[in-house]
């Protein structure tokens, strides 16, 4: 693990401010489970996955625009983008082949930078001293899971990790959502969910699911659907 994955050395009082913050948002939403999206949420990674489409799209000559990307590719499944990308309907094995393709690039890309949204990990430690179990509902493919997992350690903290190929309907669909507290046996109404985009936002609040989002990549104001919104894990 690299230095600047550690926890930062903060002083006591700074600790005790975040734990009573963390304890407020837990008891406000009267939460039992927390899901966490993956892209945008535990890593800070969107930039990389925007570079990396730019990179792919120059290839096969294309270009979209900002609100393009995060209307139909940001927290949508790689099957939904490519299609959306291609503009036709596409059988799980023509999709897969591009996804791979772009999958791979990516992960050449961010290797060197890969690194958690600020405060993560002391969060996900305070949520498994209170006992709370914790779960991943991503629409990305299990090697980039895999590759997170390599890099960052900690695949231990989640009880549950559902991703694109566990699911028939991609975010914003609640599929996802519902199909994560069915397996934390989990009422929604009990989980909490951090999410970085309005279509992740759009899936969890349609399971019955509150939402904290995380303005990694669009605007608090973009975000405001939400039922709160945060910079990163520092509250």
């Amino acid at each position: 693990m690299h230095e600047f994955w550690t926890f930062e050395i903060i002083s006591l009082m700074e600790k005790k401010s975040i734990d009573e913050k963390i304890d407020f948002v837990l008891g406000k939403f009267d939460t039992k489970a927390v899901i966490f999206d993956l892209d945008g949420t535990l890593l800070d990674n969107n930039s990389f996955h925007r570079k990396t489409w730019e990179a792919y799209l120059k290839n096969i000559e294309k270009v979209i625009s900002p609100e393009e990307f995060n209307a139909y590719i940001n927290g949508r499944t790689n099957k939904d983008a490519i299609e959306y990308i291609y503009g036709r309907k596409m059988s799980e094995e023509e999709s897969t082949r591009y996804t791979l393709e772009k999958e791979a690039l990516y992960r050449q890309i961010y290797k060197p930078f890969i690194q958690p949204v600020n405060g993560l990990l002391y969060f996900l430690e305070i949520l498994h001293k209170k006992n709370i179990p914790m779960a991943i509902a991503t629409s990305g493919i299990q090697p980039n899971i895999d590759f997170m997992f390599e890099h960052i350690p900690i695949k231990d903290y989640f009880k549950v990790i559902v991703n694109s190929s566990h699911i028939i309907n991609g975010k914003p669909h609640p599929e996802i959502y519902l199909k994560v507290a069915s397996l934390l046996n989990i009422s929604p109404k009990n989980c909490l969910v951090f999410e970085d985009a309005v279509v992740g936002i759009n899936s969890a609040k349609a399971a019955g699911m509150k939402v904290i989002a995380v303005a990694t990549t669009q605007t608090k104001e973009e975000l405001s659907i939400a039922d709160m919104t945060l910079d990163d894990f520092n509250f």
